[in-house]
């Protein structure tokens, strides 16, 4: 090997020793936490909440700072990520189903091929909720209802495209009854119909009903287990009903992530998840836990993907 092949052969080793040693010592600079939605809402919460924890358990003394780019639907900010630079530094919060929604509803700058995926840390579940003063207070007279008079029972529901919705298609087959869907602009006003009495049923999350216990009858929840929140209401599976579904937010970075560096983080979300710091800072602001790690998390994902599209395809929502 001639001296000009030697230099070029050092040369690419010393630079491939440089580079590995530059993502061991990962994280090296402050990390970007891009949040699609305007700040003190759920997902701002749930990413103010976890900062500091990645912050202690990346080390390094490493900043984990909030960045909220809110707006389309929090398209904004998902978009931001996607086409982030794919080195670490930023990262974001990724809710579902509405981040694969925005794929099939409007003109979207991503896919689900545009990132990797790190860590979904709430689950918040959708519940049944009727009036107090409604006859309908269980599962079997709710389906009973339903059947007897196709599309006689009225659904509020605070958006179209979003969990709430899926959950009602998911609903629908399960129970082959009809149901009506009467949208609100969000949880509060559709929460206010059903206390009227204006319309049969609700749709909403245990996180948004907890507080109205008293004023409602909650037919029960789609977990596979009971919440922590609320242990008295039953699963929808335990009274036969094959029903899980709800509102899901994570973190998510662009695609190709180098494999140290999405190895680091999954560790850090891993053992954030794992702190009873964490668990107890998240039960306080509403946000009910469930862990779905890297590939967990990628495959939870599609799943709501290729729900979105055969709703979009049978009962597009625009």
């Amino acid at each position: 090997m001639g001296f000009k092949s030697i230099a070029i052969a050092t040369a690419l080793i010393l630079s491939s020793s440089m580079s590995t040693a530059a993502l061991a010592d990962y994280p090296e600079k402050r990390i970007d936490l891009v949040v699609g939605f305007a700040a003190g809402g759920g997902t701002d919460v749930m990413a103010r909440t976890t900062a500091p924890f990645l912050e202690k358990y990346l080390g390094n003394d490493v900043s984990v700072v909030v960045k909220n780019m809110p707006g389309a639907s929090g398209q904004i900010g998902v978009t931001a990520v996607a086409e982030a630079r794919p080195d670490g530094y930023t990262i974001g919060t990724y809710n579902l189903p509405g981040a694969m929604a925005r794929t099939l509803d409007r003109d979207a700058d991503y896919n689900a091929d545009s990132f990797t995926y790190l860590a979904n840390v709430v689950n918040d579940p959708n519940v049944i909720v009727t009036p107090k003063k409604s006859d309908i207070d269980t599962m079997d007279k709710l389906v009973e209802a339903a059947k007897k008079r196709p599309g006689a029972v009225t659904v509020a529901m605070s958006s179209l495209g979003g969990d709430d919705h899926f959950f009602l298609q998911r609903l629908t087959d399960v129970t082959g009854a009809d149901y009506t869907v009467v949208p609100f602009s969000g949880s509060a006003p559709a929460r206010s119909a059903l206390m009227g009495g204006h319309v049969t049923m609700g749709i909403i999350n245990i996180s948004e009903v907890v507080a109205f216990r008293d004023e409602l009858n909650v037919l029960g929840i789609a977990s596979e287990k009971r919440s922590s929140m609320a242990d008295d209401i039953p699963t929808f599976k335990e009274q036969g009903f094959d029903l899980v579904n709800g509102a899901l937010r994570g973190f998510v970075a662009p695609a190709n992530l180098p494999e140290n560096v999405r190895t680091r983080l999954l560790d850090a979300f891993q053992k954030t998840y794992d702190d009873p710091e964490f668990q107890q800072a998240m039960r306080r602001s509403g946000n009910p836990t469930e862990l779905a790690l890297g590939d967990d998390f990628k495959t939870l994902n599609a799943e709501q993907l290729e729900l979105a599209k055969r709703i979009w395809e049978t009962t597009p929502w625009k």
